[in-house]
């Protein structure tokens, strides 16, 4: 077949460890003989945002607001272990929260649901898409471990130099303290990218937080949720046929285990964090996740949910055989491709990731599978491929399909 050709760009953001190792192959196996791929590239191994002082994470968020679709490799988030590892100038902050932050963005995740890989939730039918919030709360807080007796206040100082001051708690003792926040204008634009999402996908919209507890921070976000819904988008969900409602955290989590899916659940940056991981691994496993953020002025980035599967990195540094399911960071490509090809009006790139995906599937529900798929697989007689294997059967598939 003749080679599809770009119009525009995408963004491409390179990563660490075995993903990277995937990556090359998906391009050089699912891609790059089909398509004439054209992508701004950035680098975001370590080494490299190391040798740029993090510049280069930076940049990609970037030229992602300037082109308007993004594809990116997972990377790794430095700890104490990794300065040593990779004799860093400092802790390198997460690369997804830097670029979040840069596009104010909310991040999608539903899982790849595929026959004989069924829900641990024998009642969930349909995909449960994760809605999180992506700026702010724990992960930009500020702590203090508390040395002994005193009394901790919450200050703020507005503009004019007056003050707002609340105690906090009086210490007999040792402790320790921490500091959120969080602004109404990047509240807004979560509950309206996931509002526009729900309509884009003609889904339930559920959003959930602890507004009993949390009375006034927990409550901003209630209240502004419903603000904006009954303005703007009250009248779009009647016309659509879909619902949004807001509930406790609790109560959606119980009601959740008891539904078939089929909706969006939006839930705080942390909440999400942990909820998404829930669902995943429910449905199956975090390597069968999509994950796309969103900006509010329609910016996409397309990433695998899950990391750099440093276990099998290693191995793979030895010679050692591997098992690596890449089914997430290949969707995150068809899901960048048809994103691109959406916004071009290129139909060919469209119909491409549609069939890669359907390979991909179609590969899974053949009995050709990764180790980890193989031992949750509810099918017989499955043959397990490892990392190299997994990609070319599902490029026989492709070609089968095309």
């Amino acid at each position: 077949m003749e080679k599809i050709t770009m119009t525009t760009p995408l963004v491409e953001m390179d990563g660490d460890e075995m993903t990277r190792i995937l990556w090359k192959m998906i391009k050089d196996e699912l891609l790059l003989p089909y398509i004439d791929l054209k992508t701004e590239y950035f680098d975001l191994g370590l080494e490299h945002r190391n040798e740029t002082d993090d510049q280069v994470t930076m940049d990609s968020a970037e030229a992602t607001r300037k082109y308007g679709v993004a594809v990116k490799c997972a990377t790794i988030t430095p700890n104490a272990a990794r300065m040593t590892e990779y004799n860093l100038k400092e802790m390198w902050k997460s690369p997804n929260g830097t670029i979040r932050a840069a596009l104010d963005g909310t991040v999608f995740r539903a899982p790849i649901v595929v026959k004989g890989i069924e829900p641990c939730v024998r009642n969930w039918e349909k995909p449960i898409t994760l809605a999180r919030h992506a700026y702010g709360d724990v992960y930009k807080n500020t702590e203090i471990k508390v040395p002994g007796p005193g009394r901790a206040e919450l200050v703020f100082t507005a503009e004019d130099g007056t003050q707002i001051r609340e105690t906090i708690h009086n210490f007999t003792g040792s402790g320790i303290l921490q500091g959120i926040h969080n602004t109404d204008e990047s509240i807004a634009s979560f509950a309206r990218a996931c509002f526009n999402f729900a309509l884009d996908t003609k889904q339930d919209l559920w959003f959930a937080t602890k507004d009993t507890i949390s009375k006034k921070y927990d409550h901003n976000f209630k209240d502004i949720f419903q603000e904006i819904y009954d303005t703007e988008y009250k009248d779009r969900f009647d016309a659509a046929g879909i619902e949004y409602f807001y509930t406790l955290i609790d109560d959606a989590v119980a009601r959740v285990m008891k539904a078939k899916g089929g909706f969006i659940w939006a839930c705080k940056n942390y909440d999400g964090d942990v909820m998404s991981d829930m669902v995943s691994s429910a449905f199956g496993s975090l390597a069968m996740m999509t994950s796309v953020l969103v900006s509010p002025s329609g910016v996409y980035e397309y990433e695998a949910a899950h990391g750099t599967v440093q276990r099998h990195y290693y191995k793979h540094l030895k010679g050692e055989e591997t098992s690596t399911n890449s089914v997430a960071t290949i969707f995150a490509w068809t899901g960048a491709l048809r994103k691109r090809g959406e916004l071009d009006d290129n139909k060919a790139l469209m119909a491409f990731a549609d069939k890669l995906e359907q390979a991909t599937v179609r590969t899974i529900e053949a009995g050709k599978m990764t180790k980890d798929l193989a031992l949750i697989t509810s099918l017989q007689d499955v043959t397990v491929l490892n990392s190299e294997e997994f990609i070319k059967a599902i490029r026989e598939s492709f070609e089968q399909i095309m």
